[in-house]
């Protein structure tokens, strides 16, 4: 039942990570290369076109694949999770986390994705992490695709734009769910589905100077993709009918730039296009305005017969986004400033504060955001990835003090709760991260989110030693108050 008064009892907190981003052992335990393991580090000056900075060639994967050393490329060795695991969940145990959310790395269970059988040293190390993290008491809650696609079905089929990848997908994922099916309930299929159309190297595997036209490409794979996710629901069901399964979008919510009508109607679209996403995953089917949308951009999507029901049949049971700043629309969107974000851009705001990385403050965005999907899905809803990217400074004495963490969190829990007494049915929420990892669109590590502090710089040195920021402190007391301490 809704707790009209705050946070409900067995609310799911938490914080998150991605494999990708924090597990290394990039050539361990017979992995094999994943698209994370594809992308250098370089040094970032414009942080308002992260894209093109991130953007994927058939030269850069040559290049990587060439290179076999970690150095570089930093999310081959992320903070070794790999190795440290039990250490940071004996942390997390001891901020009090109800759940932890974190990614399998499939190569690491299919190194190629489509091998005969799966690797069994990759399997055992998660068994070993579930297991530790059930002996503390903590609640696993799992993506099976955080930006860790088999490079092999990459090269092979040109990622998701292959429809082949389709049954390598739901074959690794049969494959972990039966494995844990005892060990995990929460699951999610796709970390942020929506990054296809946006970076479709990222979230779909595609290599764009491989396809003619990289929007139908990117919107055939998305397609995939929804298939996939319906057909694992099915398998997810029936390996255990206790599992929850929820799809995960990154709420993109678009304000109008001006009250002009025409304003308003941009926003509406681009609102539209972000929840395009979750209404196949929740209502089993594609908008209605998406058919004039495809044919004005040219774009045909190839369904095969049966598609349409797989996706009718196999809905989600939650929704889960990540939620870090807002965006503003206009017709004209070259009359305004542009500031810059994770996989995207947007008009500059001028009511809200942004941070070095050109993200827009805006809390009370959240609880906007957390209203809108409530009344349109009347699902439980999960907020997985919230936090704030900043330069931590280690003082004389070892202490971190990231008040402005503490603030931005204090306030993004404050407007979740006003959603919850708006009447919003939310699960839990994971913010990200929980300790500091590779950051997923610059590869830096000095931009960190976590409110564990991990001595690594940039170019991967340090002791990798973790300590203890001021808002560990702060995060503790908030969970154990259910919500209700945020002083």
């Amino acid at each position: 039942m809704i707790n009209r008064q705050g946070f409900p009892e067995g609310f799911l907190w938490g914080g998150a990570i991605a494999a990708n981003q924090a597990e290394g052992g990039f050539d361990a335990g017979g992995k094999g290369w994943s698209t994370a393991d594809m992308v250098p580090y370089f040094e970032k000056k414009d942080y308002t076109n992260l894209r093109e900075l991130m953007h994927v060639t058939s030269a850069t994967v040559e290049k990587a694949m060439a290179h076999h050393s970690a150095k570089g490329y930093p999310k081959r060795y992320g903070i070794d999770f790999y190795h440290r695991f039990k250490e940071d969940i004996a942390l997390f145990a001891e901020l009090g986390f109800k759940t932890f959310r974190l990614s399998i790395n499939w190569p690491r269970i299919f190194p190629n994705g489509y091998d005969a059988e799966p690797n069994e040293e990759g399997l055992r190390f998660y068994d070993e992490v579930f297991d530790e993290l059930n002996r503390h008491g903590i609640e696993p809650l799992v993506t099976l695709s955080h930006y860790e696609m088999p490079m092999s079905l990459v090269l092979k089929y040109n990622g998701w734009a292959g429809r082949e990848v389709i049954g390598h997908f739901v074959r690794y994922a049969e494959t972990v769910m039966t494995r844990y099916k005892d060990k995990v309930k929460y699951w999610l299929t796709f970390n942020e589905i929506n990054t296809t159309i946006i970076e479709p190297f990222t979230g779909g595997g595609i290599i764009e100077d491989r396809v003619d036209n990289v929007m139908q490409a990117s919107y055939q794979a998305l397609h995939h993709q929804f298939v996939a996710s319906s057909l694992v629901t099915e398998k997810a069901r029936q390996i255990n009918p206790q599992f929850k399964i929820g799809c995960m979008l990154a709420r993109m919510i678009h304000y109008p730039a001006t009250s002009k009508p025409e304003d308003v109607l941009q926003a509406q679209i681009d609102n539209q296009l972000n929840l395009l996403h979750t209404d196949v995953q929740v209502r089993g089917s594609y908008p209605t305005f998406m058919a004039r949308y495809w044919a004005d951009h040219g774009i045909s999507i190839v369904m095969e017969p049966g598609d349409e029901e797989i996706l009718k049949k196999h809905t989600v049971d939650f929704i889960s986004f990540s939620y870090y700043t807002s965006l503003v629309s206009a017709v004209n969107p070259e009359e305004y400033g542009v500031t810059g974000g994770n996989l995207y851009s947007t008009i500059k705001n001028p009511n809200l504060e942004r941070t070095e990385w050109g993200w827009q403050l805006d809390p009370i965005g959240l609880r906007v955001a957390l209203k809108e999907l409530y009344d349109r899905y009347q699902l439980p809803l999960f907020v997985v990835e919230n936090g704030l990217g900043a330069k931590d400074t280690v003082e004389a004495d070892g202490s971190i003090n990231d008040d402005y963490r503490i603030d931005y969190l204090r306030k993004h829990i404050t407007q979740m709760k006003e959603a919850v007494m708006d009447g919003v049915d939310l699960m839990g929420y994971t913010n990200w991260g929980a300790i500091d990892i590779i950051s997923a669109s610059t590869s830096e590590m000095s931009k960190r989110y976590g409110v564990i502090y991990v001595d690594q710089d940039d170019n991967g040195q340090g002791t990798l030693n973790r300590y203890k920021k001021k808002s560990f402190g702060w995060y503790q007391k908030v969970i154990a108050s259910n919500g209700e301490d945020l002083a």
